[in-house]
């Protein structure tokens, strides 16, 4: 399979704790509000941009696409987010009561999702894919990864190791007490490599984000083909974010 580094939007290391938020589909909207109450720099400003519009105002309105854009462009106006100058990958370790899991962090590509090299285990609903696949062409960013597994050996464990042995650019506890930990690949052209000889991943969570992004992508590559007459598979838009995790840290928690 294909994995790609991209330039990410991340927060300035001073503020990350600030910045970090719970995925946009676990909590409700008063849930969300809470949590990013008198925190103007929450990324729930951004995913669930419903909070800072009237309650009486449906989830899918417009109105909701266009204040999270808002959001977005005002957290990169005010610095809170920066653009990497290059393209790059990032191991990211998630701890949680004694036990972690780490993942490489980058795009994956709408083609390898149609084809079923990232591989799917629910059904998805029209219009939570509706919802994403607007966010996505609004903002035209992916505000959240996709999770993924996959297979992994020894070729991607000694790549890890010496990263995890380096400083972190992030290093956290959330208030759900999740610890949150990121480094910065150095060496992308070894994953990149790597998974090539990596024939599936499987989609763990985020069904509809990875249907959303493959969405997104289709629809941007069609209207490139009917404005040049070619239709290009190498495009910004033709990769979506997700973290890669391998299968052996993974651990299967009750949804209770």
């Amino acid at each position: 399979m294909r994995l790609n580094p991209f330039r990410a939007l991340r927060p300035d290391p001073a503020v990350a704790h600030q910045v970090a938020a719970v995925p946009y589909d676990v909590v409700t909207r008063a849930e969300a509000f809470e949590l990013a109450r008198g925190n103007p720099r929450s990324f729930l400003h951004v995913g669930r941009a419903d909070i800072d519009l009237p309650e009486a105002i449906d989830p899918y309105d417009p109105r909701v696409y266009s204040k999270a854009r808002d959001a977005l462009t005002r957290l990169i106006a005010e610095g809170t987010l920066q653009r990497d100058h290059v393209p790059g990958l990032y191991l990211y370790r998630q701890t949680m009561d004694g036990r972690s899991q780490t993942g490489i962090v980058g795009c994956v590509h709408i083609d390898d999702y149609e084809r079923d090299i990232i591989r799917k285990h629910e059904k998805t609903r029209p219009d939570k894919e509706d919802d994403r696949t607007r966010h996505v062409l609004t903002l035209a960013a992916n505000a959240e990864p996709v999770f993924l597994t996959y297979r992994d050996g020894a070729v991607t464990d000694a790549l890890s190791a010496p990263v995890l042995s380096t400083a972190p650019l992030y290093d956290f506890t959330a208030p759900d007490g999740v610890r949150h930990t990121v480094w910065l690949v150095p060496n992308p052209a070894a994953w990149v490599d790597a998974f090539r000889k990596i024939p599936v991943a499987y989609v763990a969570d985020g069904h509809h984000r990875s249907a959303s992004a493959w969405r997104a992508g289709t629809q941007l590559r069609a209207g490139r083909s009917d404005a040049t007459g070619t239709s290009d598979s190498d495009a910004e838009s033709d990769w979506f974010l997700a973290v890669l995790f391998p299968a052996s840290q993974l651990c299967i928690l009750p949804y209770n």
